[in-house]
């Protein structure tokens, strides 16, 4: 997932074209770069959930095969 950077330099100027003065719109726009910028990392891609989708298959795979492989050998 290509998630677009937060401009802060652009959020600056908006709330100084805003009014706002340019010491508080910097720092504005610092702050609400910090709030979005820790989710970004954390967000999950289709690659991600195939990854766990094929992990999670294999595991049940595995198990079914063991599970088989016991109950063949308590029949033998």
């Amino acid at each position: 997932m290509n998630a677009e950077p937060f401009d802060t330099l652009s959020a600056a100027n908006e709330l100084e074209a805003a009014g706002v003065e340019r010491g508080q719109a910097e720092a504005i726009a610092k702050q609400l770069h910090g709030i979005a910028r820790p989710g970004l990392d954390q967000l999950v891609t289709k690659a991600d959930l195939y990854k766990a989708l094929l992990a999670s298959s294999l595991g049940t795979i595995a198990a079914t095969v063991g599970l088989v492989g016991l109950m063949l050998g308590a029949w033998a």
